[in-house]
């Protein structure tokens, strides 16, 4: 018998959707879901914790809450990043400690706790954590192919978690990047060797699943992932139903009656009507050039969705050329939460920029000093010196360099505090996790439903007609990111107010240069005022894009005239945020 992991309300929507799927949605089918027979439902971790908060303005501990509600036999589980958490940085211990904690107060019973450079010390903490809840804890190899990287190295990183006693381990295929042939021999291996229960987790990228599943399961493994068809093929996991189906009668029947699936099917079939605006062509296409970017499906979707809002679209091609040669530079980490995003979102900068490791954000510069654990290779010794201009990079467990952290959060934020989850929320995201509990954050508009609900909103009054000059009156202009007042009036009128001079932009003495951000994104911090000094070069401000903080530089020597934006601000690529003079 093999059983099924389902991955629709996590992974699936995650690879294809970039993560937008909002709870209402999962509500009316959770009941449906429990009585299908899976073995668990994969429903949190990964980049739902940061997704929901941010761009769907729900709070992540109330959509696990209310999913084990509903979810009574079936198992919930996570993803969970190691010391990473569901965060893109290392964490304290006790940040990991309480975090892991209240994960399985609040319903979760499979922690899946991977490393992205399967650095068992990253690995270590969380394993113990969960341990002490008496979940089930399952070690994860974080699968990828290099010339470094080979099935005698992944034996020896699982028998480094047999030695911490996990529950089973799961080849995380994030990529799609699993052939069968090497299937057979991990997974035969990894029962005879080690005695593992062994979980397979794919993506169909590259159209390798099916084949690669069967493999797997010929050569004894366990449990394997799926997607429920609506949210299946392309770069989430191969669906569901095929597979229950080609299984259904042979030994290895997954004991899911197929008849039970059509309901959730259903559901989620009409629930993607809703969502298809937001699915990439790029992203439901087997495309076995992943076997040369191996780009994960998670970070192809979001990547595209990134690409997209910086306008730079037309870029794609060039990007996934450039995230090999990023990988091989960072010494081939495997592609995953977060040196996916790491690598890819530098690519997309040396892209952008014109020029390689021009702009590095401060996440690559932190995984080249060290503070994301042990490289599969060097990082290059050229590249290193470019990135760290001599400081010299840590060899120790990354954690031990990190003091504890909740003391100072609660301190920061004990006006935000109500339950132990915000807490954790403020530890993890501190700026969009206190924007989100002051009630600063409006879930953002699915493009499909735009048309309607610009519809609904409009304004009642009649259009002009035809020919019909706007009315005569004030209004608010943005050009190139920029607001102004302008008052309309006929031809050949004189103005009746003052009010038509661009509006509080701070003046600038002729032949000043405006400094535009390089990318869409928040300003984090403003690093320099009107009136100051500035080097070429030196950092003038940060900019959260993509997940990633990345530094704003002044293009030349001179005085800063004007700031034409404040923190917290949100930005279009190419605006001006400053003028020099």
């Amino acid at each position: 018998m093999v059983k099924i992991m389902e991955t629709i309300l996590r992974d699936a929507h995650q690879s294809l959707i970039a993560t937008r799927m909002r709870t209402q949605d999962m509500i009316p089918v959770l009941e449906h879901l429990d009585r299908v027979g899976y073995h668990a439902l994969e429903m949190w971790g990964g980049a739902t914790f940061d997704v929901t908060m941010r761009f769907l303005n729900e709070n992540p501990w109330e959509r696990l809450r209310t999913i084990r509600k509903h979810i009574k036999n079936t198992k919930l589980q996570m993803l969970l990043r190691g010391q990473n958490l569901v965060g893109y940085r290392h964490y304290a211990d006790d940040v990991v400690d309480r975090f892991v904690e209240l994960a399985a107060k609040n319903g979760i019973d499979v922690f899946r706790i991977f490393d992205a450079l399967n650095d068992v010390r990253n690995m270590e903490r969380a394993i113990v954590a969960a341990k002490k809840t008496g979940k089930h804890v399952q070690g994860t190899i974080s699968y990828t192919v290099s010339p470094v990287h080979t099935i005698d190295k992944f034996m020896a990183f699982a028998k480094e978690l047999k030695d911490l006693e996990v529950d089973s381990i799961a080849i995380k295929d994030m990529a799609g990047l699993l052939t069968p042939k090497a299937a057979t021999e991990l997974v035969s291996r990894l029962k005879k060797e080690l005695g593992f229960v062994v979980e397979v987790h794919t993506h169909s990228t590259s159209g390798l699943a099916y084949l690669t599943y069967m493999a797997a399961i010929e050569a004894g493994a366990d449990i394997v992932d799926t997607a429920l068809s609506p949210f299946g093929w392309g770069t989430a996991q191969p669906p569901t139903e095929p597979l229950v189906y080609a299984l259904h009668g042979t030994e290895y029947d997954t004991g899911i009656d197929p008849e039970n699936l059509k309901p959730v099917t259903a559901h989620f079939r009409e629930v993607r009507k809703k969502y298809e605006a937001l699915i990439k062509p790029q992203s439901e296409r087997v495309d076995i050039d992943v076997l040369v970017y191996q780009i994960p499906g998670g970070m192809l979707s979001n990547l595209l969705s990134q690409l997209e809002k910086q306008k730079k679209l037309d870029k794609y091609g060039d990007v996934l050329k450039e995230v090999p040669r990023v990988r091989e530079d960072l010494g081939f980490p495997p592609l995953v939460t977060p040196t996916s995003q790491i690598v890819g979102t530098q690519a997309v900068m040396n892209v952008i920029a014109g020029e390689r490791y021009k702009m590095v954000t401060k996440e690559t510069r932190e995984y080249v000093r060290g503070m994301y654990g042990r490289t599969p290779a060097p990082v290059k010794p050229e590249i290193m010196e470019m990135i760290l201009k001599g400081e010299k990079p840590i060899s120790g467990r990354p954690a031990d360099q990190l003091s504890p952290e909740l003391p100072e959060v609660r301190k920061k934020f004990a006006d935000l505090i109500k339950e132990p989850e915000d807490e954790m929320i403020l530890a993890l995201y501190p700026d969009v996790g206190a924007r989100f509990l002051r009630g600063e954050i409006k879930a953002e508009e699915i493009p499909s439903a735009r048309p309607a609900q610009a519809a609904a909103g409009a304004s009642k009054a009649p259009a002009p007609a035809a020919g019909q000059a706007t009315a005569h009156g004030v209004y608010d202009v943005v050009i190139g990111g920029r607001k102004y007042t302008v008052e309309v009036m006929p031809a050949g009128q004189a103005p009746q107010s003052a009010a038509a001079a661009p509006a509080a932009q701070p003046a600038a003495s002729a032949g000043g240069r405006e400094v535009p951000s390089p990318l869409q994104g928040t300003i984090l911090k403003i690093l320099v005022s009107a009136g100051d000094r500035v080097e070429a070069g030196q950092k003038i401000a940060v900019i959260e894009a993509m997940k990633m903080e990345n530094d704003i530089t002044a293009p030349e020597a001179g005085t800063v005239a004007a700031v034409l934006v404040k923190e917290g601000d949100m930005v279009e690529a190419d605006q001006p945020i400053m003028v020099l003079n």
